[in-house]
């Protein structure tokens, strides 16, 4: 026998300690002419599905297994000396009970038993070992520890249990040969075991890399993993480069005394035959009422939502209705649609707002009728079979918008409703890209940050970049690699380690829903979400995989933009009494178009960036589906490739899109001759080429994801019909399939560009309408976000909307709309805390509003309200209600808090005065001092302080003109600018550091803030000694400067700094009639000479009607005393203004 079959395999998915990327595995076993595979990674089956598949396509039988952890106590058990009994194990199923048993072990290993690692004890496997072979493991397996240790008889006693759990046949002893002396040592007792019982040895090499070149690459994946240095030499590391992929010629030179442990792998390989399918719906059963069945109730379900949704149909959607049932029926999806009406139901019924729908499922109009979307499918000319293709069985898929704050809600109700144990959300990887991928490498190999960054800057930011794309396209980074050799060795290794797997998380969206026992399909972790504090049970297999198993995954997305619609509507009622529904307002409402045409789009949902903002104001849109072309115009291919150039052209009557067929005219018609939609292609190439629209959405799939066999034949087909059918000659019908092509690569779904228009439109009608409740609701959802609140303050401004600082009797916990103003919420004050707010609302609802400061003191639990609390809501502002000025509340807070604590304590011990109530006026008697009002300065600086942004006014509220000449610090971003642009920026300097260079010369870095947002400043020993006076805290500068965007966040290092100039006033002087004469004119220039200034001044000549803006040399200073009187005395009384 020549053959041999690894049986100890680490893919990329033991994360960052395998590097085997697993269809580069596969092959090269293949290329050794090996008839099998096994896939062992460390306590997890990420890669399983991917590794079945790949060795399928390869014709390699796989091998399905895992080394798991075995701790010799309970997996339950979480002491810290339990981590000294972790063993590695390796199991490999044996057939479909073994490879459900090996996932319930798995499972369990990470949702019970993990602590540092997934672990099982003995129990757990003897519970679950039917149908898996137990192979003994390297030399962190449990019989080899004990023989290291010394242990003998306890490595025999420890080996006969296992022999107990699985069997003779079932459990073989495992021997390595990787250079170890330890190994050595293991290998010889193992073969006096394996001779003594009978049991049968088995040799393996502990895989974690392909090839023998390839130990570097995992090497630094290591380093990444313990976040180790390359060079150190104390590190963690392989003993050598042996641990690869071995053929059985490198394999008997290991082991020449053990031909037989090498035999013994294939017949292992005989024994495994695990047959997993794909493609077969398994879909959980859907709770029918009584002598229902599924068909029949989908249609009973779009029957009773007919008459309301088309009450004056002429039989079109009847016959859409009857067409999409038969369908849905045939390819047996009845059930799946009853599930997803069922929880949009259940939504829509407990108050959790749900998106009008998303994707293609908004093409549907069976999901119209049931409620599951909110478009009508043939008022905007949206196709079912790009959703739901007769011709391509797949899985349909509904995705679902629900209010950020209640998703967990919808999946509890999917948990409670199918079982806990048949709902989890699903496992996504993340990878390291290319620039993480330099990031890591380069930190691991302590290269500089700044030569990181220097490559890093030259890997473009566009998502699936690669490393290889990246020096393919810029000359820059090949001559930085080929001119230093450790950025040579940078790139070398980054470009090994790039998109493999770096760690797991939670998809955002995912949820998958199994018929039986979620364990008898997929194996299940703990995953933390990125979005929030809560740990869900996820699936190991990512969404693509778990969707090819045949489980129904239901895509719940938390979208915030729906959670701000629903507040909106919400404070509407209570503000203004006023209930509107959402869904029948007004699609074509004048006040919303007129405010989107001006280009009036902040907080507008999708409609924000300046690109969009422009595009709407060229299009000028009329009502809500003007923005359906909108959502699919803004991407970068169709504003590239100037369709959105036609597209507007069209739109306002010079339309510049050449049609190439008559018949396609209709189809392309109200998108003015541009193919904008994947749905257009679909109707063109059946309306020409005489396809169904099934045929024609598989066509447009090749299209977009170019795969040239399937195209080639379809081609043929499409030229063949047009020529039959309407005469249209190949060279035309080439041009047409031509162009078709082109589109289909840019063409974007129309049904999920009418659903998101839709949500757009919403907002924007809701600003339009009723805007100080919807930029309310809308400050809310960015709350937490301070340099977001603070630009939308500033937007609320804008519009003429007042945001008032809290305020104790009238703010909530969040932003509330007061009257036509927009109150901030208690629960953003810094230092106030949840409690407290909770402590001040509940008593403010139950007793009514504080009369003033020592009813506050008295009411409130002084517990939870402590005195830094109370400090605060003064400082901030919330307590000028009661009539006092802050520093008055100051003054007397001390003894106040003390006499009411004094009080609150006598009235638990019962120790009320004499006379009862009346005895209390202690607190009243404390005398108010009259002092003066905190500076306005420092009234700002707390503001800013406690709430994290200025409410009563702005320190730059003064120098607003004189910024608007500068660039607002929000637009400096890559969008805007290119990296080491000169820039011009003004604003206030609000955290200052100074440190020293290594030569000891002084730099600075600051924090530079303007109205709308903030960036950080460098001033390198130069600048800073050049402007030093002008660098200090609160100062408010103007700075010249480069702009750096080569890293996440962009800087200023600046040139100079100084002071920003206020806008200086206008000087106006009006030259009454008869009165520009030499004479006048010689005087004023006198006076112009005498005061010369700053103030720019302005003639109002009457006699020739004319104003005249005077040179800068004939400016003056208004403020110089006897200026004024100087004017009048040649003009005139009333004769200046300013």
């Amino acid at each position: 026998m020549n053959q041999f079959v690894h049986l100890h395999t680490h893919t990329q998915y033991s994360l960052l300690d395998g590097s085997c990327r697993i269809p580069e595995l596969v092959q090269y076993a293949k290329e050794l002419g090996m008839p099998a595979l096994a896939i062992t990674d460390h306590g997890v089956m990420y890669g399983v599905i991917e590794f079945y598949q790949e060795c399928e396509k390869a014709g390699i039988k796989p091998i399905i297994g895992c080394e798991v952890y075995i701790t010799s106590g309970s997996h339950l058990d979480k002491s810290l000396e339990t981590r000294s009994k972790l063993y590695h194990l390796i199991l490999l199923a044996e057939n479909r009970t073994g490879y459900q048993n090996l996932m319930k072990l798995v499972s369990i290993g990470e949702v019970e038993g993990f602590y540092y690692k997934p672990r099982i004890d003995k129990d757990v496997l003897r519970r679950y070992s039917e149908g898996l072979i137990c192979l003994s493991a390297c030399i962190a397996g449990e019989v080899p520890r004990h023989i290291l240790r010394g242990e003998l008889e306890t490595a025999e006693k420890t080996m006969l249990e296992y022999l107990d759990i699985f069997g003779r046949d079932h459990y073989y002893l495992e021997i390595q040969n990787h250079g170890l002396p330890e190994e050595a040592t293991v290998r010889q007792e193992l073969r006096r075991l394996a001779q003594k019982h009978g049991i049968k040895l088995v040799a393996t090499n502990d895989l974690h890399y392909i090839r023998k070149e390839d130990a570097s690459g995992q090497d630094i994946l290591l380093c990444i993993q313990t976040n180790a240095r390359y060079l150190d030499p104390q590190r963690m590391r392989f003993n050598n480069d042996s641990y690869y992929l071995k053929s059985r010629e490198e394999m008997e030179e290991l082991f020449p005394e053990d031909q037989e442990a090498l035999d013994n792998t294939l017949e292992i390989a005989e024994r495994c035959n695990v047959q997993l399918e794909f493609g077969h719906l398994l879909l959980p059963e859907f709770p029918l009422p009584p002598g229902e069945t599924m068909d029949g109730y989908l249609r009973k379900l779009c029957e009773e939502g007919f008459p309301s949704r088309y009450p004056e149909d002429d039989g079109t959607a009847r016959k859409r209705m009857e067409y999409e049932l038969g369908i849905i029926r045939q390819m047996g999806y009845s059930g799946y649609f009853l599930i997803v009406w069922d929880f949009i139901n259940y939504s829509r019924r407990h108050d959790i707002p749900v998106g009008p729908g998303r994707g293609s499922a908004a093409g549907s109009i069976v999901a119209y009728l049931t409620g599951i979307t909110s478009i009508d499918p043939l008022k905007y000319n949206l196709i079912f079979e790009r959703f739901l293709n007769p011709e391509r069985v797949s899985m349909p898929d509904i995705d679902t918008d629900i209010c950020y704050v209640k998703r967990h809600l919808v999946v509890d109700y999917l948990a409670r409703k199918y079982g806990e144990s048949h709902v989890a959300q699903i496992i996504t990887f993340g990878t390291l890209a290319a620039k993480a991928a330099v990031k890591d490498v380069g930190r691991a190999m302590d290269i500089p940050l700044n030569v990181v960054n220097q490559v890093n800057k030259l890997i473009p930011n566009t998502p699936g970049t690669t490393l290889k794309g990246a020096l393919e396209g810029s000359r820059e980074l090949r001559e930085l690699r080929d001119g230093d050799p450790s950025i040579a060795q940078l790139l070398d290794f980054a470009q090994k380690v790039e998109g493999m797997p770096r760690h797991t998380s939670t998809h955002a969206a995912g949820v998958v829903i199994t018929p039986g026992e979620l364990t008898d399909y997929v194996p299940l972790q703990i995953t933390s979400s990125s979005d929030d504090e809560h740990e869900y049970i996820c699936t190991q297999y990512d969404k693509d995989r778990s969707e090819s198993l045949g489980l129904l995954k239901m895509d719940l997305l938390g979208l915030r933009t729906l959670t701000v619609i629903d507040d909106a509507l919400k404070m509407i009622k209570k503000n203004q009494g006023t209930e509107v529904d959402i869904r029948t307002i007004d699609l074509h409402d004048p006040k919303t178009c007129r405010m989107l045409c001006k280009g009036d789009t902040a907080a507008v949902f999708q409609m924000e960036s300046d690109g969009m903002t422009q595009l709407m104001k060229q299009l000028a849109p009329e009502g809500f589906e003007d923005l359906i072309p909108l959502v699919a115009l803004y991407r970068p291919g169709p504003l590239g490739s100037g369709m959105a150039e036609d597209f507007i052209a069209g739109r306002h009557g010079r339309r510049t899109a050449q049609v190439l067929h008559p018949l396609m005219e209709p189809i392309v018609a109200d998108t003015y001759g541009v193919i904008l939609y994947q749905e257009q292609v679909m109707q063109i190439v059946s309306a020409l080429g005489g396809f169904t629209l099934g045929e024609a959405d598989i066509l447009r799939r090749a299209m977009g994801k170019k795969k040239a066999k399937l195209l080639d034949s379809m081609k043929e087909k499409f030229l063949d019909g047009a020529q039959k059918l309407h005469g249209i000659s190949r060279e035309l019908g080439s041009e047409i399939f031509a162009l078709l092509q082109h589109f289909a690569g840019y063409g974007f779904n129309k049904s999920h560009s009418a659903a998101y228009a839709l949500v757009a439109y919403h907002t924007a009608w809701l600003k339009a309408n009723y805007p100080v409740e919807y930029m309310a609701a809308f400050l809310n959802s960015i709350i937490t976000v301070a340099d977001k609140v603070s630009w939308y303050i500033g937007v609320c401004r804008d519009m003429g909307i007042q945001v008032l600082p809290p305020d104790i009797n009238t703010s909530e916990a969040g932003f509330s709309v007061d009257g036509h103003t927009i109150r901030f919420g208690l629960g953003a004050i810094k230092s106030v805390g949840d409690a407290a707010v909770t402590v001040i609302l509940e008593e403010r609802k139950k007793r009514g509003p504080f009369r003033d400061f020592f009813d506050f003191t008295r009411r409130v639990d002084l517990s939870k309200v402590n005195k830094r609390v109370v400090e605060a809501l003064i400082k901030c502002g919330s307590m000028n209600g009661f009539g006092l000025r802050r520093s008055q509340l100051l003054a007397i807070m001390d003894p106040a808090l003390e006499a009411a604590a004094s009080e609150q304590r006598d009235r638990i011990t019962g120790q009320l005065g004499l006379f009862g109530e009346e005895d209390i006026a202690s607190a009243n008697t404390i005398p108010i001092p009259n002092l003066p009002e905190i500076p306005k300065a420092e009234i700002l600086r707390l503001e800013r302080e406690l709430i994290g942004f200025y409410v009563t006014g702005h320190p730059l509220d003064a120098y607003r003109n004189a910024l608007r000449r500068l660039t607002p610090l929000i637009r400096c971003t890559e969008e805007n600018y290119k990296d080491g642009e000169r820039i011009a920026v003004g604003g206030i300097i609000t955290d200052l550091r100074l440190r020293s260079t290594k030569n000891g010369d002084r730099m600075a870095s600051f924090v530079l803030e303007d109205l709308t947002g903030n960036l950080t400043v460098i001033a390198f020993p130069r600048a800073y000694a050049a402007s030093r006076a002008n660098i200090d805290k609160d100062r408010i500068v103007m700075i010249q400067g480069i702009l750096k965007l080569d890293e996440e966040q962009a800087r200023i290092f600046a040139n100079r700094v100084e002071p920003l100039q206020e806008e200086a006033k206008e000087v106006h002087l009006h030259i009454g009639p008869g009165k520009n004469t030499q004479a006048v004119q010689q005087q004023l220039g006198g006076i112009f000479a005498a005061f010369h200034g700053k103030n720019p001044v302005y003639l109002h000549v009457a006699d020739t009607k004319k104003v005249i803006r005077t040179n800068p040399r004939f400016w003056v200073d208004l403020d110089a005393p006897g200026f004024a009187d100087a004017i009048e005395r040649v003009l005139g009384k009333g004769s200046m203004e300013w």
